[in-house]
């Protein structure tokens, strides 16, 4: 099953990018139908509302006062944090059974209003924010909807800002011109990534494919790594800890478009065992047992042993590699990472190694000739370079940095 966070503003577009993924086949779980339904007449809902706010947010039918109620909250965060704790359990609880009850083949799409500010994004296999100029989502209010300018101003303010909503995303379908538009790129959207998503975690298959090829380094792998971290994070509580680890950790070195997570856990045997959650994650295993290359200084063999998965999202290629931490692979990943970013010089050396190898094996479909050819520049010129820095400097993994 794939799991799909869609958010927005409000006024964003965002109820018409839930209905395009309806019509197109993904279960639907509205959150804002989901609130007026856990506070219906006669639910425990509406009774913990009318004793936290008063008997004035109730109407005259028994029912809620959306009118009165939000006179309160939205002006006031500390009301609003109080209806939040009421109102937001009760959606998860409901929003989890319907989740719960679609098919294991299914595409999922939440729809929260409040995804970012209730930090939830870790929850799924990705979000999607659909975003709009704040003076266009002013005009629709005011215009569609009634509302005054300075209320439309309040509605928004109590939000999460443009900022926190692209650190959340992992999409952002940007509605800026016209409806036809923005349901092209929905369109896009579920035949190019959600459809394929869904289909690799059916099959527990990772999205594999092209050679080794560098790109110039893009700003946007370090908030990527970091959402990645956390839904790994989450899967499981045998995991220590999440690290971005490899080129794209260190900010302006040119790297593949592909993302290297170090997973730590206690043993081999937690990373065994919890290989099955990380696959529903979103990361499923490579087949076979995998070894890094064991380093001269150290060169136990079996201390090397690692477990690695890899993304099954088509459009964000990633590895996992999962280490026992304190191993000799876990400290060399951290150390190498740190020293390529405190020394530039190193760095440009070994850019310059990837560029020669990138050349050499341009034809190839896959990186596998080019990481093991890299594999020999790491021991015969990093490793000994590594450990005096790592001497020097006295580099302690337990201070190493996440990200």
């Amino acid at each position: 099953m794939l799991k799909v966070g869609l958010t927005g503003g409000i006024a964003a577009g965002k109820s018409m990018v839930a209905r395009r993924l309806s019509e197109l086949g993904a279960v639907l779980v509205d959150a804002d139908v989901l609130a007026r339904e856990v506070v219906e007449p006669g639910t425990e809902g509406l009774q913990a509302i009318a004793d936290c706010f008063g008997s004035q947010v109730i109407n005259d039918g028994g029912g809620l006062d959306r009118a009165a109620l939000g006179a309160i909250v939205f002006g006031d965060q500390s009301k609003r944090e109080q209806l939040n704790a009421i109102v937001h359990p009760l959606v998860r609880a409901r929003s989890a059974q319907l989740v719960a009850e679609a098919g294991p083949d299914a595409i999922v799409v939440e729809d929260i209003p409040l995804l970012v500010e209730t930090g939830q994004g870790a929850h799924f296999h990705l979000v999607v924010v659909v975003d709009a100029p704040e003076d266009v989502r002013i005009l629709r209010m005011v215009q569609l909807r009634g509302m005054a300018a300075e209320d439309a101003r309040a509605r928004i303010a109590a939000q999460a800002t443009a900022e926190q909503r692209q650190a959340a995303a992992d999409v952002v379908l940007a509605n800026t011109s016209s409806a036809e538009s923005l349901l092209a790129a929905v369109d896009g959207l579920w035949e190019q990534r959600l459809v394929p998503f869904a289909g690799n975690l059916a099959a527990g298959r990772i999205a594999r494919g092209g050679g080794p090829e560098l790109v110039e380094a893009l700003p946007e792998w370090r908030l990527q790594a970091q959402r990645l971290a956390a839904r790994i994070a989450a899967a499981d509580p045998r995991i220590l800890a999440v690290a971005h680890i490899g080129s794209t950790a260190v900010p302006g070195l040119a790297a593949k478009d592909v993302i290297d997570l170090q997973v730590a856990v206690e043993s081999l045997a937690d990373a065994d065992a919890l290989a099955g959650n990380l696959a529903a994650a979103g990361f499923p295993r490579w087949p076979g047992q995998w070894r890094d290359m064991p380093k001269p200084s150290e060169p136990n063999p079996a201390a090397w042993e690692k477990r690695l998965h890899g993304n099954a999202d088509p459009a964000r290629r990633a590895n996992v590699h999962i280490r026992v931490q304190g191993s000799p692979g876990w400290r060399y990943a951290l150390a190498f990472r740190d020293w390529l970013r405190a020394d530039p010089s190193m760095a440009a050396e070994y850019l310059a190694e990837k560029r020669r190898l990138s050349r050499l094996h341009a034809a190839d479909s896959s990186a596998g000739r080019y990481a093991k050819d890299k594999d020999q520049w790491f021991t015969n010129t990093a490793e000994p370079a590594l450990r005096e820095w790592i001497r020097s400097t006295g580099w302690r993994p337990e201070e190493a940095s996440d990200f």
